[in-house]
C-alpha cells in the first residue's frame, strides 16, 4: 500500500486525469449504449411460476404495458351524456396517439363489466405498444394530460398502471443530490475546512459514477435489473464517503503531529487504506452471499453492488492519495494551518466527550451492557409480527393519481380488483372446477376466459386486498383444497400468488444466507485480529443489529408509525425482496465498523498486551470518526426517501435505521462493555489453531509509512546503520512515588516487541535499543494504570521517565 500510495502521490495529475477519462469514457460508451435492464424474475419449483409459464403458452405474443384511466361522478351515472361527451374525445385522442396500441372503454359492446354496479365509476384500459421502461415519459404524460383534462366539478378522473408511475417520480438525481448535500454539511462540521470536505464527496462521486456506468454497461451482456443501479447508489454513496473519510481523517491527524504531507499520505494509506480495503472485501462478500438463495434475479444486484463498492475502494486508494498530494496543507483548516505554523506539531490527545465517555464504558460495562441490550430487545420486538408480501400503488401517497386511482378501482369493483388471481389449467376447465372456485369462501368474482393454445384460464377476483393476509389464505385454499378436490392440473398465477411465493421462498432460504455470510465474515475477522472472540461477538452483535433494524422497519411501514412524517404513502407489508438485499447491506457495513473500531483496539493491545487500555484507548480514538461516517450514511440512505419509489424509501429508512443503531449503540456502547467484561479473553486463539491460520493483518506489521528507518534495526529493510543504544528512566506515580514491578516493553511503531523488563524497587528500568530511530516504549502496572509514548533515539542512551495515571487516555497510533 506504501508504494501505491507514494506514486499516486508524486503522479496526482495522471491519476486525476486517467480517473476523469476513465468517467468521462464510461459516461459516453453508456450514454451510446443506452440502458437494456432486464427485468428478470423467475421463481422455479413454485406454483405461480408453472401458472406462469402456461399463460406464456397461451399467450405468446403478449401486448405492451396495460395501464388504467378511471373516473367517477359525484352525482348520476358513468353513461350519461354529460360524462361520456368529455371522456369519450378524451380516450379517443389517446388512441391515436403514436405508441399507444388499443384502448378498452366501457361504452363499447363488451365494456359492460367496466362499470360499478352502482354506475358511478368506470374504467377505460389504454395498451402501449411497449413494456412500461420503455415507453417514452412524453407520451405517458401526454396520455395523463389527455385524461386529465376531461375532469370538471363532479367528474374526477385519475390514472394508475406502471407508466404512469415513471412520470410521478421526482427527477432523477433528486435523492443523490439531497443525500451528498447532508453529507457534505456533516463533512464540514466535522473537519472544519472547505477542501478536507469535498476530498470524501468528489472520491464518492468517482467510484458512484464509474460504478453506475459500468453496471449499466454490464446490462448488455448479462441480466442486471434496475433495482441493481439504484441499490449500488445507494451503497457505493454510502461507502465511497465513509472510506475517504476514514483516510482523510488518518492524514490530517499526521499534519498535525508533525509529518510532511507526503509521508502523512503514505502512513494515512497503508493504515487506514487498509482497514479500507479489508472492509469493502466484506462488503462484497456479504453482498456475494446472495448468490446463495439461488434467486437469479439476484444475480445482476451482485454483479452491480459489488462492482460500485470495487470502484469505491480503488478511488479511494488512489484517486484520494492524489487529491491529497494536490491540497497539500490545505487540507487543513486555516486555523489548523496558522496554529501549526506558530506552535509546531503537537501530539493529539483524546479528550472531550469521547474520552468521558469511554472511560464511563470502563468503570460501568454492566450497566452499559444491560441499557443496550435492553434498547435493542425492546426495538427488535416488532419483528414478530413481520409480514413479507406485496409493495402495490396502494402503498403510494394519498395525493398521487396512482393512489386515487388504485382507490376509486377498489371502491366501485371491490378490494380484490386490483390484484386478481388466475387458476390456470393445462387443457380444458371443467364446469366443476370453475363452480368450486366461485364457491370458495373469499372469492367475489370469477370470469372463464376461452382455452387458448391448449390453456383455460380463470379469472378470480378477490373479495380483499392484494395485501390482505385473508387474500394469502384464499390462494392456499385454492392450492390445498379447491384444485385437488376437482381432480384436475391446475395452478394459480398472478402479482398477489408471484409475490406470496416469493415471500415463502425468501423465508425457506433466509436461514443458510444469514448462516453463509455470518460465517464468511466470522472467518475474515478471525484471520484479522487472531482471535475466536472477537469474531464470534461481532456476529452476535450483527445479528442484534438486524432484528433491532427490521423492528424499526416494521413499525415504520408495516404499523405506520411515522409514515406521515416522512411523507409515504398507506402502511402495508414488507417488500419480499427486502430482507435478502437489506442484510446483505446490513451485514457489510456493520462489518465496516466492527473493522475500523477493533483494529485500533487490536493495535494497542499489541503494543501494551492491556485489554482495558485497548479498549479504553480504541473507543475514545475512533467513536468520534465512526459516528460521523455513520451520520454520513444516515443521511445517504434517509434521502431515498425522496426517490419516488416506495421499495427504495424502505430500503433507505431500514438501512439508515440499521446503521444509527449499529454505530451509536452496538459500536459505542454494547461492543466496548462487552470487550471490557471478557478482559484477555477477547484475544483468545487456540495455539493450534494460531500455528495452521495465515497471517492477515488489516494495519501493517511495521510502520513502513513513517520515516525511513524510524522504529526499524539496522540491517533491516528501511532501517540505517548505528550501534545500539538504551532507553533508561524511572516509572513513577502522577505524585513522584516509584512504582516496583511495572511491565515495561520497547516496540518498533508497527508494534514488534524489541525488549521487555520489569522496573525495580525505585522504579529503575533500562531496555535495549538495537539501533537509532523512533519506537513506542510501554508501560503497565496494576493498579496504577498504563502509558505508551513515543521516543527517539539518536546516538546516545535517551533517558526517559514515565509518569502513570490510573484512568488515563493517551493516543498513540
Amino acid at each position: 500500500m506504501a508504494a501505491l500510495a507514494r506514486w499516486c502521490y508524486r503522479h496526482r495529475l495522471v491519476v486525476l486525469l486517467l480517473w476523469v477519462g476513465a468517467l468521462l469514457g464510461l459516461g459516453v460508451s453508456a450514454s451510446s449504449a443506452g440502458t437494456n435492464y432486464a427485468e428478470v424474475f423467475s421463481l422455479p419449483d413454485t406454483d405461480s411460476k408453472r401458472a406462469y409459464d402456461l399463460m406464456e403458452r397461451a399467450f405468446p405474443d403478449r401486448a405492451g404495458d396495460t395501464d388504467t384511466v378511471v373516473w367517477k361522478v359525484e352525482e348520476g351515472s358513468v353513461r350519461d351524456d354529460s360524462v361520456r361527451s368529455r371522456i369519450e374525445p378524451a380516450l379517443a385522442e389517446i388512441g391515436r396517439m403514436e405508441g399507444v396500441g388499443d384502448v378498452a372503454g366501457p361504452y363499447g359492446e363488451r365494456g359492460a363489466a367496466q362499470v360499478s354496479e352502482d354506475g358511478r365509476i368506470a374504467y377505460a384500459q389504454v395498451t402501449f405498444a411497449e413494456q412500461a421502461d420503455a415507453v417514452p415519459k412524453e407520451l405517458v404524460r401526454d396520455v395523463v394530460d389527455t385524461a386529465q383534462g376531461a375532469a370538471r366539478d363532479g367528474l374526477q378522473v385519475e390514472l394508475g398502471g406502471q407508466a404512469i408511475t415513471r412520470v410521478q417520480e421526482p427527477p432523477t438525481g433528486t435523492a443523490e443530490l439531497v443525500g451528498i448535500l447532508a453529507a457534505a454539511v456533516v463533512l464540514f462540521v466535522a473537519f472544519g475546512s472547505l477542501f478536507a470536505m469535498l476530498l470524501p464527496i468528489v472520491v464518492a462521486v468517482f467510484g458512484v459514477g464509474t460504478g453506475m456506468f459500468g453496471t449499466q454497461l454490464m446490462g448488455h451482456v448479462t441480466d442486471v435489473p434496475e433495482l441493481a443501479s439504484l441499490l449500488a447508489t445507494l451503497i457505493g454513496l454510502g461507502v465511497g464517503i465513509d472510506y475517504a473519510l476514514f483516510i482523510v481523517t488518518r492524514h490530517r491527524r499526521g499534519i498535525l503531529r508533525g509529518a510532511d504531507p507526503e509521508e502523512a499520505a503514505v502512513t494515512a494509506l497503508d493504515t487506514s487504506g487498509r482497514a479500507v480495503l479489508f472492509a469493502g472485501g466484506t462488503v462484497c462478500i456479504a453482498l456475494a452471499g446472495m448468490l446463495v438463495t439461488n434467486l437469479r434475479f439476484l444475480d445482476g444486484v451482485v454483479i452491480g453492488t459489488s462492482l460500485t463498492v470495487v470502484l469505491s475502494v480503488l478511488a479511494a486508494v488512489t484517486l484520494l492519495p492524489a487529491l491529497l498530494g494536490l491540497l497539500g496543507h490545505r487540507v487543513l483548516s486555516r486555523r489548523q494551518r496558522r496554529r501549526l505554523a506558530a506552535r509546531g506539531p503537537q501530539a493529539e490527545e483524546v479528550s472531550g466527550l469521547a474520552a468521558r465517555w469511554s472511560a464511563t464504558v470502563e468503570r460501568r460495562p454492566r450497566s452499559v451492557a444491560v441499557l443496550a441490550v435492553v434498547l435493542m430487545a425492546a426495538l427488535a420486538l416488532p419483528l414478530l409480527s413481520l409480514r413479507l408480501g406485496t409493495v402495490d400503488q396502494g402503498n403510494d401517497d394519498a395525493s398521487l393519481t396512482t393512489r386515487q386511482a388504485y382507490d376509486l378501482l377498489a371502491e366501485g369493483f371491490g378490494p380484490g380488483f386490483n390484484g386478481p388471481l388466475q387458476v390456470v389449467v393445462d387443457g380444458e376447465a371443467s364446469d366443476a372446477l370453475v363452480t368450486a372456485v366461485r364457491e370458495t369462501e373469499g372469492v367475489a368474482q370469477v370470469a372463464a376466459v376461452p382455452p387458448a393454445n391448449g390453456v383455460s384460464v380463470i379469472q378470480v377476483i378477490p373479495e380483499t386486498s392484494p395485501q390482505d393476509v385473508e387474500t394469502d389464505r384464499l390462494i392456499d385454499a385454492l392450492r390445498e383444497d379447491v384444485i385437488p378436490e376437482a381432480g384436475v392440473e391446475a395452478h394459480v398465477g398472478g402479482v398477489t400468488a408471484v409475490s406470496k411465493d416469493f415471500a415463502s421462498v425468501t423465508g425457506d432460504r433466509l436461514p443458510l444466507f444469514i448462516a453463509t455470510i455470518i460465517g464468511l465474515g466470522f472467518l475474515l475477522l478471525l484471520l484479522a485480529f487472531r482471535s475466536v472472540v472477537v469474531p464470534l461477538t461481532a456476529a452476535l452483535m450483527n445479528l442484534l443489529a438486524a432484528a433491532a433494524s427490521f423492528g424499526v422497519l416494521v413499525a415504520v411501514f408495516q404499523w405506520g408509525i411515522g409514515l406521515d412524517v416522512l411523507g409515504l404513502g398507506q402502511e402495508g407489508p414488507i417488500a419480499s425482496f427486502l430482507p435478502i438485499i437489506m442484510l446483505s447491506l446490513l451485514f457489510g457495513l456493520s462489518m465496516d465498523y466492527q473493522v475500523f473500531l477493533v483494529s485500533r483496539m487490536h493495535e494497542e493491545w499489541v503494543h501494551t498486551r492491556d485489554n482495558a487500555r485497548a479498549v479504553r484507548v480504541g473507543l475514545a480514538e475512533t467513536s468520534r470518526v465512526i459516528n460521523s461516517a455513520a451520520l454520513i450514511m444516515v443521511c445517504v440512505f434517509l434521502a431515498f426517501v425522496l426517490s419516488g419509489d416506495y421499495g427504495a424509501a424502505m430500503a433507505g429508512v431500514g438501512l439508515a435505521a440499521a446503521v444509527a443503531l449499529d454505530a451509536f449503540i452496538l459500536r459505542t456502547a454494547l461492543v466496548p462493555a462487552v470487550m471490557h467484561l471478557l478482559g484477555r479473553a477477547n484475544w483468545w486463539l487456540p495455539a493450534g489453531l494460531d500455528k495452521r491460520l495465515p497471517h492477515l493483518a488489516v494495519e501493517p506489521r511495521e510502520d513502513a509509512a513513517a520515516q525511513p528507518g524510524a522504529g526499524t534495526p539496522a540491517g533491516e529493510p528501511g532501517g540505517r546503520d548505528g550501534g545500539s543504544s538504551v532507553v533508561h528512566g524511572f516509572v513513577r506515580t502522577v505524585d513522584g512515588e516509584p512504582v516496583e514491578g511495572a511491565d515495561v516493553t520497547l516496540l518498533t511503531s508497527g508494534g514488534r516487541r524489541l525488549d521487555r523488563v520489569v522496573s525495580l524497587a525505585d522504579g529503575a528500568y533500562i531496555v535495549s535499543v538495537p539501533a537509532p530511530g523512533t519506537y513506542l516504549l510501554a508501560a503497565a502496572a496494576d493498579p496504577h494504570g498504563s502509558r505508551a509514548t513515543r521516543v527517539t533515539v539518536t546516538d546516545g542512551p535517551l533517558v526517559h521517565d514515565v509518569e502513570l495515571a490510573p484512568g488515563e487516555v493517551d493516543a498513540v497510533s
